[in-house]
């Protein structure tokens, strides 16, 4: 299984990249996954979606090109997430308006989103309700929620805070291999054909 994770913060450095080298790591080790890449939004690499991005332009098929490879040649992703002012960043958002059904439709996600402190449940929700509609990305039921990052996962163990770190590398560790599981269950889904339907090519 190949899975990409999503680094949304515009920020370099940012603690969602940290989290995401995290996860990526997680995901190496493991026996279920063969390929972990990032891709990161730092420092807004994608324009602003136009709607040239519905008629074929050229200058905007060259720009998705490396997302659109990367993207479609993926079984699964992980959707990184800070909270900024309760929302979901900027970046991230139009990165779900430039995505389509051929690259990361019927593929499950795993959300991760990343507090400074006790916050990061409304990019949970909001990611769910807006970001999936016509590209038909799947959310798994289980998500994390990674408060206080800045004293987790640190790759200096005197940074972590012991009462949080472990829990923390416990359940993403957890949440991973069932997204694993997903990964597999939902090839079945897009193998069998029934998902690509030129009359119903957008949710409702």
């Amino acid at each position: 299984m190949k899975v990409t994770i999503i680094s949304g913060s515009h920020r370099t450095p940012s603690q969602s990249m940290k989290v995401a080298r995290h996860i990526q790591q997680v995901l190496q080790d493991s026996d279920y996954c063969e390929s972990a890449e990032i891709f990161s939004l730092a420092g807004n690499p994608l324009p602003l979606w136009d709607q040239r991005v519905w008629e074929d332009d050229p200058e905007w098929n060259e720009i998705l090109k490396p997302m659109r490879t990367l993207f479609g040649s993926s079984d699964a992703f992980v959707v990184v997430s800070p909270e900024w002012h309760g929302q979901v960043p900027a970046g991230l958002k139009n990165l779900f308006l430039l995505c389509s059904k051929n690259e990361v439709g019927h593929k499950p996600a795993l959300i991760v989103t990343v507090s400074a402190g006790d916050g990061g449940a409304y990019p949970v929700a909001e990611l769910r309700m807006s970001s999936y509609k016509n590209n038909r990305l799947c959310y798994i039921p289980e998500q994390v929620i990674v408060r206080h990052v800045e004293s987790v996962l640190n790759d200096d163990p005197e940074k972590n805070n012991p009462s949080f770190d472990g829990y923390f590398r416990e359940r993403i560790a957890w949440a991973l291999a069932l997204l694993g599981q997903y990964g597999s269950a939902l090839k079945t889904v897009r193998d069998s054909g029934i998902a690509l339907h030129k009359k119903f090519g957008n949710g409702m």
